[in-house]
């Protein structure tokens, strides 16, 4: 299982916009091979700062929706509304069984 971490920070002009983008974007994001999971979180103390969380059955999977044409429209569309770079990390998920 991977959990895939995406932090961005935005002009406040843009974080409506987002989010309204992101309550677009996950049903789709939803549909792709192996995601089981998509939240968007927001700072408590920075309202500018959002992460998205996702969980998916591989890399593969997760790979496949990166390198999709969805996710580079989308992409494209959000990136210049960003203040800094994207920060994203990818985890492997530890049970209790493994």
């Amino acid at each position: 299982m991977i959990i895939r971490i995406v932090k961005m920070k935005f002009h406040p002009d843009y974080c409506e916009q987002f989010i309204q983008v992101f309550h677009k974007t996950r049903p789709v994001i939803l549909t792709f091979d192996g995601c089981l999971e998509v939240k968007l979180l927001q700072s408590e103390t920075e309202p500018t700062i959002f992460s998205t969380f996702s969980r998916w059955d591989s890399v593969t999977h997760l790979d496949h929706y990166r390198f999709s044409e969805f996710f580079k429209l989308t992409w494209s569309t959000i990136k210049p509304w960003m203040v800094e770079k994207a920060d994203a990390v990818s985890y492997n998920e530890i049970s209790e069984n493994d």
